[in-house]
């Protein structure tokens, strides 16, 4: 098992690598470069009745998002497909069955057009309900098809009013689909509640949370996010693990992306080359409240169940996320090994085992399961000895052989020297 701070640089050493090394490999193909799709973000708004209030630098909630929207549109990125969707924003009525629908696209997600997102804008007044969950499920929708950087912004002064629709197992369900889409939260004067509830939709997602208090940070943060989503990044191939080695998913260097549900077991394999190093790395993100005393495990056994390494890690207060990871060097064959100095040398199946010890309290969902990602990646190995990896101590047999020798030396030095004593004392 690694320790934390190796762990730690290690994990984003990896990360940096796989960043660098994958987008190279997927700007070529075998045809010439593939044209990359254009990112789209839905700016989702409240304009619910609270939105009048007038305690954002003396003007109300509405003309400080309002402006902060125009300077938005104006700088958009060229390449960024934008649309804006409302929540509460024409009907006024007291009838709830009807103030939790209301929500529509005020503009389409597409090529910008600058006076035309603006004009739409300039129209809109408080008026209705907070239905923030319809609205989540409108923007995944607005945001449908093709594999681009996806993300909604909510901007909203208030929590949810059209509860059991919760909006946080809305982010759950939308993250479960594995279409990687970021959900990023706003609250403008947020109270407790609406800080908790935008906590919980931006954690669920990996998103993030901003409280506003002032008309520059609204823009700034805004801006921030939509040129965010214009950044290259790399986005984690979902998979699905299995309930054994025997038929799980075949793995290859990359970022991968799975749910497990609370005390879950997954199984991946991974083809190790000789002479190559295997690292893994693993995080569960806790994407909703959990009980205290929690761990991670990865485990990497061979196909017959044999444990090769293992990393984990336990923590027993409140946290976003459990990482670990491992590492795994595969010895060189000597040439009169394989008896043939031309042919490829096999690969060695490896099992790689994802277990947590997460539990819930019981008036907590535990469907769909927690967020899972996944790093493989496949290095040369250790060419000399002074790898600690490669002297095998990850597995423990020859630091415990090292233990074992110091101890049987330690004895007969001791042993030695208590016999002088007592010889010397008998001769006095």
């Amino acid at each position: 098992m690694i320790t934390r701070k190796r762990l730690a640089a290690g994990a984003c050493g990896l990360l940096a690598a796989l960043a660098v090394g994958l987008f190279p490999a997927s700007a070529t193909a075998a045809d010439g470069p593939t044209a990359k799709e254009p990112p789209k973000v839905d700016l989702v708004l409240d304009v619910s009745g609270s939105m009048r209030a007038t305690d954002i630098d003396g003007q109300s909630r509405m003309a400080a998002a309002k402006q902060a929207f125009n300077e938005v549109i104006d700088a958009v990125p060229a390449e960024v497909q934008l649309g804006i969707r409302t929540l509460g924003a024409t009907y006024p009525g007291e009838d709830r069955a009807l103030g939790c629908k209301d929500t529509k696209q005020l503009y389409p997600v597409g090529p910008l057009d600058r006076t035309e997102a603006k004009t739409a804008v300039a129209t809109l007044a408080p008026t209705g309900w907070t239905p923030i969950g319809p609205a989540l499920q409108g923007a995944a929708q607005d945001l449908e098809g093709g594999n681009a950087t996806k993300r909604i912004v909510l901007i909203t002064d208030g929590e949810d009013t059209c509860a059991p629709l919760d909006p946080c197992e809305v982010a759950r369900e939308i993250a479960a689909k594995g279409i990687h889409l970021v959900i990023d939260t706003l609250g403008l004067v947020p109270d407790a509640k609406t800080r908790a509830q935008l906590t919980c939709i931006a954690e669920a997602t990996g998103g993030t949370y901003t409280s506003v208090q002032h008309k520059a940070e609204l823009s700034s943060r805004v801006r921030q996010l939509v040129d965010r989503a214009a950044d290259p990044v790399v986005n984690p191939v979902a998979t699905e693990g299995a309930k054994q080695c025997e038929g799980a998913p075949q793995l290859k260097a990359g970022l991968y992306s799975d749910r497990e549900t609370f005390g879950e077991h997954r199984w991946y394999r991974v083809d190790v080359l000789p002479g190559q190093e295997l690292r893994a790395s693993v995080s569960i993100g806790a994407d909703r409240a959990v009980n205290k005393d929690y761990g991670v495990l990865l485990r990497a056994t061979t196909v017959h169940g044999r444990e090769i390494v293992r990393g984990s890690e336990a923590g027993d207060g409140r946290t976003d996320v459990l990482s670990t990871g491992l590492r795994y060097p595969k010895a060189e064959i000597d040439d009169g090994e394989d008896g043939d100095g031309d042919a490829k040398p096999a690969a060695e199946t490896v099992c790689i085992q994802v277990s947590n010890s997460f539990s819930a309290p019981a008036s907590v969902k535990t469907t769909p399961g927690m967020p899972v990602e996944l790093t493989i990646d496949l290095v040369d190995g250790p060419d000399g000895a002074s790898d600690v990896a490669a002297f095998g101590l990850g597995r423990g047999w020859w630091l415990l052989a090292v233990l074992a020798l110091a101890g049987l030396l330690a004895g007969l030095v001791w042993g030695w020297i208590s016999r002088w004593r007592i010889s010397v004392w008998r001769t006095n």
